[in-house]
């Protein structure tokens, strides 16, 4: 029997694959595409307020623009009061663009351009420092008002990190913030931790609310802290994922690829989304004394966080046409109208492994079952959508769609290329208006 890994049960999303909407969107732009949800990312913001308000914490919600390139998403964070976290000048570009003021920004990456660190100051964005280096860079910056900045703290617990500062570096930090004047307002910490476990961000996050208590004895502000990403998505039930992990071997993939567990991204987390963030606040940082939560409120200090792709949990997929059927000994190949470009997981010696949907015209069922791998329409041996032989209703034709499903975090758009020249995949918003589904362009300003 073939592996199978099906996504949670989504009555909206089926109401859209069954809209028939779909295949006109195909038609209309003949190629791949990708369909967005920005009420879905309404949705999951309001999860993580509704988390912290009932820890009583004081925080901000920032969203990773790096998850996703649509400006839909950036357009809900202005609507909605939401900060944006961006890494590059032309991020910061589109939030400002599309309506997110300046003060709602935070500035995070290595090593940043002073382009980047020049217009972050100006618009009063808050900048997450990085080095002793940037710091200086900061500092020489001539801007009419102090800039707003964050202090990042390297990672104790992952010793090969390259982000943060640290302990000696940070003391050399914090005296030099002390000693800077009006010309920098040093807010507080953050951190960079790799990974989904929430002990660890909790236990980092302690100490944080320490070096706050220890900054403002040096008069510096200090009273926030970004504990950033990290807050894992569920995709599929613990015992589909524990099935799929323990029955998978090189014979389900196009030519015995081979993958091991620790290659794919958890795609089942018994604490996701929300319920991960108040998994943090409920944790006692190093499992000694009061709650994170209870350490934030008695210190006064407010939590910032820069979940990606838990706000865009369910917020979007990536729709493509079938090109080509090639029949195999025992399988076949479908050759899509895009590429794995469009399917980042693809390029980190991984798989996205939630189970493509076909859509047919077709009354499927009463045939046979067709056992088939995807690839894309390159060139390239190595460009495959999914290696897995994933099990379809039927045999696909050409002109049938494969969906895969929940990708708008990361996985759209994180490396796609117009490598052939292939244009890359329109992004399409989809939202019920007066009980009607309707669509339009993402307004992405033109670079």
């Amino acid at each position: 029997m073939a592996l199978t890994l099906p996504v949670h049960p989504d009555p909206g999303h089926d109401e859209i694959l069954n809209s028939g909407l779909l295949q006109e969107l195909s038609h209309a732009f003949g190629g791949p595409f990708h369909f967005v949800l920005p009420d879905r990312f309404d949705t999951n913001l309001a999860a993580f307020r509704d988390a912290l308000d009932e820890y009583g914490v004081e925080g901000k919600v920032y969203f990773a623009k790096k998850a996703n390139k649509a400006a839909a998403f950036v357009e809900r964070c202005a609507a909605r009061g939401a900060g944006v976290d961006v890494a590059s000048h032309g991020e910061l570009r589109e939030a400002l663009g599309h309506g997110v003021r300046g003060e709602d920004l935070v500035v995070t990456g290595p090593a940043k351009a002073e382009r980047l660190l020049r217009v972050a100051a100006l618009q009063g964005g808050l900048v997450a420092v990085d080095s002793l280096d940037e710091l200086e860079r900061v500092l020489l910056l001539e801007v009419p008002r102090p800039v707003r900045i964050l202090l990042r703290r390297f990672p104790p617990s992952q010793p090969k990190s390259r982000f943060g500062l640290d302990d000696d570096q940070l003391d050399a930090a914090l005296q030099r913030c002390a000693a800077a004047g009006e010309r920098i307002r040093m807010e507080g910490f953050s951190f960079h931790l790799s990974g989904y476990e929430m002990q660890p961000r909790a236990d980092l996050a302690g100490e944080l609310v320490e070096l706050c208590l220890k900054a403002r004895d040096l008069g510096l502000q200090a009273d926030r802290i970004s504990i950033g990403g990290g807050l894992a998505v569920d995709y599929t039930s613990a015992e589909h994922w524990q099935s799929f992990l323990t029955e998978q071997r090189p014979d389900d993939y196009h030519a015995q690829k081979s993958f091991t567990a620790s290659d794919f991204y958890p795609y089942h987390s018994p604490v996701a989304g929300a319920d991960a963030l108040r998994a943090v606040l409920a944790a006692h940082p190093h499992s000694t004394g009061d709650s994170l939560a209870v350490r934030l409120r008695e210190a006064g200090v407010m939590l910032l966080l820069e979940p990606g792709r838990a706000l865009l949990d369910g917020a979007g997929s990536s729709v493509f046409g079938v090109q080509g059927v090639k029949d195999r000994a025992g399988y076949g190949i479908l050759t899509v109208d895009g590429t794995s470009l469009s399917l980042s997981e693809q390029w980190f010696n991984s798989e996205y492994l939630p189970d493509p949907i076909l859509l047919t015209d077709r009354r499927t069922g009463d045939g046979p079952a067709y056992l088939a791998c995807v690839g894309g329409t390159s060139c390239l041996d190595s460009d495959l959508l999914t290696w897995r032989k994933i099990t379809f209703p039927a045999r696909p034709r050409v002109g049938d769609l494969i969906v895969y499903p929940n990708t708008a975090g990361y996985q759209m758009d994180s490396n796609e290329s117009p490598f052939h020249d292939l244009p890359l995949p329109a992004k399409v918003v989809l939202q019920r208006e007066s009980g009607r589904l309707r669509w339009r362009l993402d307004h992405r300003t033109a670079l």
